[in-house]
C-alpha cells in the first residue's frame, strides 16, 4: 500500500462517498486513505484459485464470496480494507452493495510490501469482528498457507500447511489441497510451475 496524504482527514461517510469516484481502490484507516497497489501474476492466480473453489462450493448455501474489489468494514466507523477474498454467510450483508460487515472467512495473499501489515495491524482489526471465524494468509513467492482459526474459547489458533497437505476451511466446510491453491502458479525465482 502507498499512503495518500489528504489535506484533511476524512470521516467514514466522506470516505464512502469519495472512494467510488476514484480510479483505484483505497483502504481507510483512522481517517486516512491508502492506495491499493497492483499485484503479481502469482498473487492474482492464487486469489483466483481460492475464489473459484469457494464460489463453486458455496453456490447453493446462501453464502456470498467476493474477490479483491469488495471492501470489508471492520467496525462501524471503519477501517475499511480490501481483502483478496472474503466470504459472508450472514443475511445482514445483503443490505449493502458497498461493503461486507459480517464475514466468516477472509483470505489475504501476501506480498512483500503488505505482509507485515496483513499479519499485524490488519489482523488485529479483523480479530475484533465477532462473525469472523477464519483468517487465511497465503504466500505468493513460495508455497505456504497459514490458517488462523478462532476456537471455542475465542482464541485464534494457527494451523500452517505446505505442499502435499490438505486443509479445511471450517467456516464454510471446504477442504482444499495446498497444491490446488497453487495450481498454475509460476514463481519468479524458479520459473517452474507448481503442481
Amino acid at each position: 500500500m502507498i499512503a495518500i496524504r489528504q489535506l484533511n482527514q476524512m470521516t467514514p461517510q466522506e470516505y464512502l462517498e469519495w472512494e467510488p469516484t476514484q480510479e483505484i481502490r483505497y483502504d481507510y484507516i483512522d481517517g486516512e486513505v491508502f492506495a491499493m497497489t497492483g499485484g503479481t501474476k502469482p498473487h492474482n492466480r492464487i486469489a483466483g484459485n481460492i475464489y473459484t473453489a469457494l464460489d463453486s462450493h458455496l453456490q447453493e448455501r446462501g453464502c456470498e464470496v467476493y474477490i479483491a474489489d469488495v471492501k470489508v468494514q471492520a467496525s462501524e466507523n471503519g477501517p475499511y480494507h480490501y481483502p483478496d477474498v472474503v466470504v459472508t454467510c450472514d443475511p445482514r450483508d445483503r443490505n449493502s452493495n458497498q461493503f461486507v460487515q459480517y464475514p466468516c472467512l477472509i483470505v489475504e495473499v501476501l506480498s512483500p510490501s503488505t505482509e507485515a501489515f496483513d499479519r499485524g495491524g490488519k489482523f488485529a482489526r479483523y480479530r475484533q469482528m465477532e462473525t469472523l471465524q477464519e483468517y487465511v494468509l497465503i504466500q505468493s513467492e513460495q508455497i505456504g498457507v497459514e490458517c488462523f482459526r478462532r476456537n471455542e474459547e475465542g482464541l485464534w489458533v494457527l494451523y500452517p500447511y505446505e505442499s502435499g497437505d490438505t486443509f479445511t476451511l471450517s467456516s464454510v466446510g471446504l477442504s482444499l489441497s495446498v497444491d490446488a491453491v497453487y495450481r498454475q502458479v509460476r514463481f519468479e525465482s524458479t520459473e517452474t510451475e507448481a503442481s
